[in-house]
């Protein structure tokens, strides 16, 4: 079965438009509805906020994919 993610904010609670999907007229779709909980929507934002912060230092900026690689092969050495 494929996924098809999309967010929308309650406007009425007795109603819930999806327009613009990607499926075909009379496909059967199933629907889950899943509320956004605060505390992982902020904790999400904080690590957005962590990674934009360690990628813009200029000592990270200068590691190469060799160097990742190089890296990632010693620990699997063990060393």
């Amino acid at each position: 079965m494929n996924a098809y993610k999309i967010y929308v904010t309650i406007e009425d609670p007795n109603n819930v438009v999806l327009s613009n999907l990607p499926f075909q007229r009379g496909q059967r779709v199933e629907v889950i509805i899943l509320a956004e909980e605060p505390e992982r929507s902020a904790m999400s934002e904080k690590v957005r906020d962590l990674f934009d912060r360690t990628q813009s230092r200029t000592e990270v900026q200068e590691i190469t994919e060799e160097d990742i690689a190089a890296e990632i092969e010693a620990y699997r050495r063990g060393e």
